[in-house]
């Protein structure tokens, strides 16, 4: 008899153990693949601390980030069901619906860019760079056009005063500048312009937005197609994102953020804390509260495409055929 309860309780811890598995088994399973294509940079700071915390995982999401050579590829390959979403300036999501006709939709927002205008030690002013080649990423989109409007109040204008030569993204545009000389300028931001700075010899000619104002730079956008089929997902995608920089821009954790930064993105500490610092301060256009969509930054981008680019016959159109927010909504609701 006793030998029988033995083996009673050994089925018994036998059947629980099946149980648990049982549980933890489909929990596992909604871990939901997902391919974000991505620049590398202090832009995807909601992303590393999403991960690192978990937020990911506890939203039953499993990312994997794909760093982008340039924007070019990072259309592309979201057009082409390559990657899921992406994250980058939104700018080259207007690109993408209007250029390539492709339908997308900007699903969120995240920082105003955090540009510097980069240029050798000798130029001294941006008429200085009249003559010379500017190095950009697309030479169409984004902070390219910030680069162009910049000069353009100095008098300088695209292809009769200077040169354009696409290089890629901000890490190729400052390896760019620092094997070649010839290459006068470039918008850079952190880590890289940060970096630039502490080694030298490049210097800083000032921000963009204090020729353009408010601008909407860095944001979320997938194909609406996708979307609709993966509502809930996306949701819970973009709450993880909402999590990751609440996390992050809580000052108590400013000494683990800079950790962070300083091994994701191969960084010295120095480098990495300040661009935390710059990350977190909105008013000087770093990370918007929970990555609100700044929809008057956003016109402002709509505004630099239509002057610089010519499109719509120089007026803007409404900001609404672009966005779809109520994602976002839902993510902030739920977190609520």
């Amino acid at each position: 008899m006793k030998r029988s309860r033995g083996l009673t309780r050994g089925g018994a811890a036998a059947v629980l153990t099946i149980a648990a598995l049982a549980v933890i088994g489909p929990a596992q399973a909604q871990q939901t693949p997902l391919k974000i294509i991505l620049f590398p940079g202090l832009s995807n700071l909601a992303i590393f601390s999403a991960q690192h915390k978990g937020f990911f995982a506890k939203n039953n999401v499993a990312i994997e980030t794909i760093n982008t050579p340039d924007s070019k590829e990072l259309r592309e390959g979201l057009a082409a069901g390559r990657y899921q979403i992406a994250h980058a300036a939104v700018d080259n999501a207007v690109a993408q619906i209007e250029n390539q006709k492709n339908d997308a939709i900007i699903l969120m927002g995240g920082d105003s860019g955090l540009n510097l205008l980069m240029v050798q030690p000798e130029i001294k002013s941006i008429e200085d760079i009249k003559g010379k080649t500017v190095v950009v990423d697309a030479p169409n989109t984004a902070y390219a056009l910030l680069l162009y409007k910049m000069l353009k109040v100095k008098g300088l204008e695209r292809g009769r005063d200077y040169k354009v030569s696409p290089v890629g993204g901000t890490g190729q545009r400052l390896d760019a500048m620092n094997k070649d000389k010839s290459n006068a300028a470039g918008m850079m931001n952190p880590p890289f312009s940060i970096r630039a700075l502490k080694t030298g010899p490049l210097k800083s000619l000032g921000s963009p937005l204090a020729v353009v104002g408010p601008y909407q730079a860095g944001g979320v956008w997938v194909m609406r197609s996708w979307a609709t089929a993966n509502q809930d997902l996306l949701v819970r995608y973009l709450k993880a994102n909402i999590e990751g920089i609440r996390w992050a821009l809580e000052p108590s954790n400013k000494a683990e953020v800079v950790k962070l930064l300083t091994d994701r993105l191969k960084l010295t500490p120095d480098v990495a804390e300040a661009s935390y610092t710059m990350g977190a301060n909105a008013k000087e256009g770093g990370f918007a509260k929970d990555l609100e969509f700044n929809m008057t930054g956003f016109k402002t981008v709509l505004a630099l495409r239509a002057e610089l680019e010519g499109q719509w016959g120089g007026k803007p159109p409404a900001p609404e055929k672009y966005l779809d927010l109520s994602y976002y909504q839902k993510a902030i609701a739920a977190l609520k």
